[in-house]
């Protein structure tokens, strides 16, 4: 698997082959050769991607919506309560790996991811949430069950999308989801401090779509270094600087052309410092 020239400057990194997402075990088994080139944003200190090990692997594991209520906030807005329901698989409970140790691992426990337009996620413990959004708009909502230490399952029973919409009297409406593929961003989130810095979690949930040597693909820009994912898998970032670190996630098709539509693109920044504060 190979990334595109984007500077003369270039080094070969072993990321592995990138697995399906119902093998957990032979995504993080397998080794292949990756071209990382950099921008000359960093040129002094190269990001780099790393195999992230091998994790516990949930098969039996499954999330859905149990049931949806809402209520009128005011004249503008509609307060949302989703309940999940969530089996074989114990949230608040420490993953039972080494990753835990390796990078930012959630004292709380397992957890779900919920990602409200693709916006940063919010982590939950218990299995209902609550959230406000105005009359009259649209909105997407991605689950997904995850380990402590933020890496989604990715078996398909582990991840639900909800599209709904708010009329402009606030009544509720589920909406068909999409056929179209989607990419919704995960980590990394927020700051990071000391050891957290070592090792970076990138990780993130495709719907709708698979990706392959011969058909869709992830592009991953961090601070100007660009990688390209043809499976789906997650990594470390590493040898990365202090300061503002801009991760960028876009939905290619066969062809290498950004594919269009809701949730194909996404950015988000984050910070990174050797000790508190973050500044």
């Amino acid at each position: 698997m190979k990334l595109s020239i984007l500077t003369t400057a270039a080094f070969t990194l072993s990321i592995g082959l990138l697995s399906s997402c119902n093998d957990t075990n032979k995504e993080h088994n397998s080794n292949s050769t990756q071209e990382v080139l950099t921008d000359a944003e960093t040129p002094n200190k190269a990001i780099k991607l790393a195999d992230f090990p091998a994790s516990p692997d949930f098969p039996n594991a499954q999330i859905a919506i149990k049931d949806v209520k809402t209520a009128l906030q005011g004249k503008d807005s509609v307060k949302v309560t989703i309940n999940y329901d969530v089996k074989g698989y114990e949230l608040k409970h420490q993953t039972g790996s080494d990753n835990a140790k390796e990078c930012n691992n959630s004292k709380d426990g397992q957890h779900i991811h919920f990602i409200l337009d693709n916006k940063p996620y919010a982590a939950l413990y218990e299995p209902t949430h609550s959230f406000v959004v105005p009359i009259n708009s649209k909105h997407y909502v991605m689950s997904f069950l995850s380990r402590s230490y933020h890496e989604s399952l990715k078996n398909k029973e582990a991840g639900v999308l909800l599209y709904f919409a708010i009329d402009d009297k606030g009544v509720y409406k589920v909406l068909d989801n999409p056929s179209s593929p989607m990419i919704f961003y995960s980590r990394p989130k927020g700051d990071y401090v000391g050891d957290d810095t070592k090792n970076i979690l990138l990780d993130f949930y495709v719907y709708n779509t698979t990706l392959s040597p011969d058909g869709n693909k992830v592009r991953a820009t961090i601070n100007g270094n660009t990688f390209s994912f043809d499976q789906w898998k997650p990594m470390f970032i590493q040898n990365t600087t202090m300061g503002a670190m801009k991760v960028k996630l876009e939905l290619l098709d066969k062809d290498g052309n950004l594919i269009t539509g809701d949730n194909t693109v996404v950015e988000r920044d984050v910070q990174l410092a050797a000790q508190e504060p973050v500044k």
